[in-house]
């Protein structure tokens, strides 16, 4: 085994795309048979799915080792479909599977770890982007890799540090401070290039039905959000805030999309056909940092993990769509709502008020109280250490799974009547550290 960390082919002169600012370089052979179908599609065949242990397929990462007091955890992500997690840490990545819990393998370097892993739902194909403690590959460079091949496939090279990376089975999209690069996943041709505000969160999110591709990101101005339809080859300015955007989330048809402000107090949710305003819930009265957002496959519950200890669940109002997201009859019927989107009809989209979100007593006041007393607050709650970030997500029916970054994995359910405080059904230390998100 090398053990110099990821070790890639050598190929001819690179291909320079034509973004000023980005160097593009497609190793070894074309990305066409290796990456996608003549559909933009990746093929059914030669793509490994992460169900077990993998240890040893990759000839470019040195042995695992046991944990050691050493190991620090960079960053944690979801894969779009909430069923696995990516770790990033000092010493390279770990894959794992969220139902049931376990550690799917892990790839250590020597040369250093990696900030940001994003996954491509189960499949063997992932982004990975060092940190900067990492001696081989710098926080400004965006490598795609096939595990199942144990080789680089593509690779970006910016002139800024690469705040985020985005998937879809067609697209790779990449977040910088000031602008987004979306790429054609096909042959990695560059396909759009958007301006944003500073953005050093990277906020960015993308729909992940094959027929509707929806991007959303922060706007040129504070509080605004972008979202381009690009099947519909439509952009909509959304005034989501007064303040800037803290983070966002979309539905996995691109139709809904739920946002928060620096100041972390509510949560919108939109429609970003028209960009009209379909729900407010409010999180608390005190300034917040929102860690996550998360949208259950049905749209039936908003989760909001935040700096105070606590993940909200939300009841919506919001019309069901479909039961499955990854079912090709959900996505048709995502798709027959978007004819509908030109029609100034809200009723596609929202459901009548259940009323299950609590609100204040005096809200008969709301001319004359402060606009909190009227807000609808949180269903159901469950509590965690303040001094730590958590990603939180919905798993099956009326459970919630969260994610540390001290290295902490819970699994708890709500009561879909009644609310209340969460009951923790499974904890999990995945990864010995105290370490915080650098």
């Amino acid at each position: 085994m090398h053990n110099a960390g990821i070790e890639f082919v050598k190929s001819g002169s690179p291909c320079r795309s034509s973004a000023p600012a980005v160097l593009m370089t497609i190793q070894s052979s074309p990305m066409t048979s290796d990456v996608s179908t003549s559909q933009g599609v990746l093929p059914p065949a030669g793509f490994g799915v992460y169900e077990s242990s993998a240890a040893g397929s990759s000839a470019s990462f040195v042995h695992s080792e046991p944990d050691n007091e050493e190991t620090e955890l960079y960053s944690v992500s979801w894969n779009q479909d909430s069923s696995c997690f990516a770790a990033g840490t000092s010493r390279g990545f770990r894959i794992y599977n969220c139902d049931r819990f376990k550690e799917t393998f892990r790839r250590d370097l020597k040369s250093g770890g990696f900030k940001i892993v994003e996954m491509l739902f189960r499949c063997n194909i992932l982004a990975l982007v060092g940190s900067k403690t990492n001696s081989q590959y710098p926080p400004n460079k965006v490598v795609i890799w096939d595990d199942h091949q144990s080789r680089c496939i593509g690779e970006f090279s910016f002139r800024s540090e690469v705040r985020a990376v985005k998937l879809r089975r067609d697209r790779v999209v990449i977040v910088v401070e000031h602008k987004i690069y979306v790429y054609n996943f096909m042959d990695l041709k560059l396909l759009h290039q958007i301006e944003t505000l500073a953005n050093p969160r990277g906020l960015c999110c993308l729909s992940h039905h094959l027929n509707t591709s929806v991007l959303a990101c922060p706007g040129l101005r504070r509080g605004q959000v972008r979202v381009e339809h690009f099947g519909l080859n439509m952009t909509k300015f959304i005034n989501a805030h007064d303040s800037q955007i803290a983070s966002m989330t979309l539905t996995m048809d691109g139709l809904l999309l739920a946002t928060a402000s620096i100041r972390g107090t509510l949560i919108r949710i939109f429609n970003t056909m028209d960009g009209t305003r379909l729900q407010e819930v409010r999180r608390g009265v005190d300034r917040a940092d929102i860690y996550s957002i998360a949208l259950s496959p049905n749209v039936q519950w908003l989760a909001v993990s935040s700096d105070k200890g606590t993940v909200h669940i939300f009841s919506l109002r919001v019309r069901v769509v479909g039961e499955d997201p990854s079912t090709d009859c959900t996505a048709v019927k995502g798709s027959a709502l978007y004819h509908q989107g030109s029609s100034n009809s809200l009723d596609g989209l929202i459901s009548p008020n259940t009323g299950a979100n609590p609100s204040s007593s005096l809200s008969f006041l709301k001319g004359v109280l402060p606009k909190y007393f009227s807000s609808e607050w949180s269903f159901a709650q469950f509590h965690l250490p303040e001094c730590t970030q958590f990603m939180s997500a919905f798993a099956s029916q009326n459970t919630v799974i969260i994610v540390g970054m001290d290295g902490s994995f819970y699994r708890c359910s709500f009561d879909p009547v009644n609310g209340g405080v969460m009951v923790q059904q499974e904890y999990i230390r995945f990864l010995k550290t105290e370490t915080r998100p650098r």
